[in-house]
Order: C-alpha cells, then sequence, then structure tokens
C-alpha cells in the first residue's frame, strides 16, 4: 500500500508492487473461473393430467373476484374482512415479508462496496520539548472515508440474493394463504352458528310439542283414561326435549363466542348484527375449477411457497459451494489529517488504494465441506416438503369435489325425506288425538323427524 500526500516527493507506486497486484489479481480470477458450482437437480412432482372427481359447472373457468361478496351475504364479508385485519396469523405472515424483505436488501449489499466515514480529535502534551525549552500543547484533528469491496468471483453473493429474493416471493405467498385460511375458518365458524340456530329452532319447537303432548297425557291420566306409565313416558320425552333444547342453545353460545373472538367484534355488536339476519339456504356453487390440475395448483399459496422455499435452498448450496473457492477483496481510503502545536500547523492529506487481498482456503477441518453438505441436506428436505405438498394439494381438492358433489346430489333425497317424515309424524300426531294411535307410535314417528331435520 502506497500513502500519498502533499511532499512532491512522493511519487506512484513501484513496478514490482504493480506487477504484484496484477499477477494476484490473475491468479484469482483463474481459480475462480475453476469454480463451476453444480446446481441441484430440478424438483417435479407428480401431477395428474386430470381431476378424478367430477367438476362444478361441467368445468368451466370463470374467473371471479370478491368471491365472499358474491355469498349474498353482507355480513359474512364483514366478518371476513374483520378476521382478518385481527388475526395473528395475518399479523406473523406479514412481519415475516418485512423481514425477508430486510434480508434481501441485507444480501444485496453484499454485492457493492461499502464506504464508512471516520473523524477523531486529540490533544495532549509532546514528549519532545520546544526550542524555548517548553512543552507545547498538541492538536491532532482526523477525517476520512474507507471503502471496501468483495469481489464476488465464486458467486457466493449472488446465490445470497438469489435465495433473499426467493424468500421473499415465498414469504409473500404464506402471507395470502394465512388470509385465506382465517377467511376460510371465519366463514365455517359463521356457517356453524347459522346451521347451529337452524337446528336450536328444530329442538325448540319439538320441546314445545313434547311438552303439549306431555301436558294432554297429563289430564288424560288424571281422568283415568291414560296407565300412568304412558304419562310417565310422555313426561319424560318431554324432559329429554328441554334437555336437549338446553344443550343446542349453549352450543349457539359457544359458536357465538368463538366467532367474536375470530372477528374482534365485541359479544354485543354481533349479537345485534346477527338479530336482524335470515337464514337463507347456502348457495349452490358459485366457483369454478380449472379441469387441468395444474393450473389449479399454480394458484394454491402453499404450493408456490414450497417451490420457493425449494429454489432458495438450491441458492444456498452455491454460496456454500462459493464458500470453499478463492475470495479477492478491494479497499481503499481517502483521509484529512491537521496537526497543530505551539502556534504552528501541519496538514497532512493521505488517500491509499489497496491492499488487493486475495483469501485462499487451505484447511479449515472440514467446516466448509460440512456447510456444503449441510445446504445439500436442507435443498433435499425443502424438495421432499414441495412434493409433498403437491400431493396434499391434489388430495385436498379431490376431497373437496367429492364433498361438493355427494352433497349436491344428497339435497334432493334429503329434502324428500323430511317431507315424508314430516307428513307421517302429523298424521300419527292426528292419529294419536283422535286416540287411533298410542304414544309410542307419536314418539318414534317425532324422533324420525328430528333426525331428519
Amino acid at each position: 500500500m502506497k500513502t500519498f500526500n502533499n511532499d512532491p516527493g512522493l511519487g506512484a507506486p513501484a513496478p514490482s508492487r504493480r506487477a504484484t497486484a496484477q499477477a494476484a489479481l490473475a491468479v484469482a480470477l483463474t481459480l475462480a473461473g475453476c469454480a463451476a458450482l453444480p446446481a441441484p437437480p430440478v424438483v417435479s412432482a407428480p401431477i395428474p393430467t386430470q381431476w378424478q372427481a367430477a367438476l362444478p359447472h361441467q368445468g368451466s373457468l370463470n374467473r371471479l373476484d370478491q368471491w365472499w361478496q358474491q355469498q349474498g351475504d353482507p355480513l359474512l364479508a364483514e366478518l371476513v374482512a374483520a378476521a382478518q385485519a385481527v388475526s395473528p396469523t395475518v399479523a406473523s405472515s406479514r412481519s415475516r415479508i418485512e423481514q425477508a424483505r430486510a434480508n434481501r436488501v441485507a444480501a444485496n449489499a453484499a454485492l457493492l462496496p461499502s464506504l464508512d466515514a471516520s473523524a477523531s480529535l486529540s490533544r495532549g502534551r509532546s514528549q519532545q520539548a520546544s526550542a524555548e525549552g517548553s512543552v507545547p500543547v498538541v492538536t491532532t484533528t482526523q477525517a476520512g472515508l474507507q471503502a471496501s469491496w468483495e469481489l464476488d468471483l465464486a458467486g457466493g453473493n449472488r446465490a445470497g440474493l438469489d435465495a433473499a429474493t426467493q424468500r421473499l416471493l415465498g414469504a409473500d405467498a404464506q402471507w395470502h394463504e394465512a388470509r385465506v385460511s382465517v377467511a376460510a375458518e371465519t366463514a365455517n365458524q359463521y356457517y356453524s352458528l347459522r346451521s347451529c340456530r337452524e337446528l336450536a329452532g328444530v329442538t325448540r319447537l319439538d320441546a314445545n310439542s313434547r311438552q303439549e303432548t306431555a301436558r294432554l297425557s297429563g289430564l288424560s291420566r288424571e281422568a283415568g283414561f291414560t296407565a300412568p306409565a304412558t304419562d310417565a313416558l310422555a313426561q319424560a320425552s318431554a324432559a329429554e326435549a328441554r334437555g336437549r333444547n338446553t344443550r343446542q342453545a349453549a352450543q349457539c353460545e359457544l359458536d357465538l363466542k368463538a366467532l367474536v373472538a375470530l372477528s374482534g367484534i365485541a359479544e354485543s355488536d354481533l349479537k345485534e348484527k346477527l338479530a336482524p339476519a335470515q337464514a337463507q339456504r347456502a348457495q349452490a356453487a358459485i366457483f369454478s375449477i380449472a379441469p387441468i390440475p395444474a393450473e389449479v395448483l399454480v394458484q394454491r399459496p402453499d404450493v408456490f411457497s414450497a417451490g420457493r422455499e425449494v429454489a432458495a435452498a438450491s441458492a444456498e448450496v452455491g454460496s456454500a459451494q462459493a464458500a470453499r473457492y478463492p475470495a479477492l477483496g478491494l479497499s481503499g481510503a481517502i483521509g484529512l489529517a491537521s496537526l497543530r502545536a505551539g502556534g504552528s500547523s501541519v496538514t497532512l492529506d493521505t488517500w491509499t488504494i489497496g491492499p488487493l487481498a486475495l483469501r485462499l482456503p487451505l484447511f479449515d477441518g472440514g467446516r466448509r465441506a460440512a456447510n456444503v453438505q449441510a445446504a445439500q441436506a436442507r435443498y433435499e428436505e425443502a424438495a421432499a416438503l414441495y412434493r409433498a405438498s403437491v400431493r396434499q394439494a391434489v388430495r385436498e381438492v379431490e376431497e373437496a369435489l367429492v364433498t361438493l358433489q355427494s352433497t349436491g346430489a344428497r339435497q334432493p333425497d334429503v329434502q324428500a325425506a323430511v317431507d315424508g317424515y314430516r307428513a307421517a309424524f302429523t298424521g300419527t300426531e292426528a292419529l294419536y288425538k283422535n286416540g287411533l294411535a298410542s304414544l309410542l307410535q307419536l314418539e318414534d314417528a317425532r324422533r324420525t323427524l328430528l333426525a331428519a331435520d
């Protein structure tokens, strides 16, 4: 390293030093050229060519925006939005995006030169006396800029940037996945509350009916027309219905409190919003599934995130391999210095280029090789998880299609069964009131109707 100041007697670097620097650079470039980093194999996952389950709407493709609003229930859309706003899962996913973005900035900075500034001021007495015999006070002022740059010969820093970029994309996909999961959980809880209230209405009507039957049976027993055992059966049936009604009402309260916890809406406000809501029959499927599984899977945030993790792990393998090859760094500095002592001052300005430092890994006890093996193992793990996520995604879509198809196919039969059992119960109840059917027959018809409802 050669230092320059205002003294005209100082010149350029000696030819021997220039030749040495050029030779070192040539050696580093030669070694880096030999460092061809093998890339991990491309990961592929078996995807079926077509769905085995039937598709809704015959597989027609329609792009639906604002999916939850199309359910025709404004309260559901409001609850979903509220739940996503207060969900800790969504907040954590958003935080991971910021962390991944910061890591990417740091990885990109490793490819650029760094520049640091420094300044100092000191004051003290000199050990050497002046011509007058006094010991002068020396004030020293210094300021400078220090620059350094590591040349990414083997591509390790570039691989680190690629890994950080892929993880940023994966974090963004996980945020979308969290939002979808929270929305689905909220919708499930909302529909659970709606169905619970529907069933509570059924059990309430059933309890009232049985209570009326028990009252009439009691009057008949007192008049001597009904045996005590038959009346006991009617009273027991009424008590059972009241217990079922109480249990169903408690379940609805639990569903309500779960929805309060999910949405963050106060219970009193949520009850007020739910009060005017009229229960409606669930709508038919208003979405479409692409007939080609690959087109569906690319829309799944979990599959996309798993793929980005594979790419990041692959880049980290390259970064670990690059650490086993030579590294070349260059530094430089510009400095200003001023010394003041005994009424006189000296100014010294300096600038330096170098050193051009070459680092050759020779022996590290197997640490770098172990790092490569660890990175390769993480890559293989990410690849296995990616394949598993693809298989799981195919399974979930297939199961959802089967459930959707079977539910639609059962709907007419279920409705016919309810209508038939209701007609049978009405007829049996009329017969019982006219003394042509027993209480056992009435209760059997009632239980069958309740199960169908």
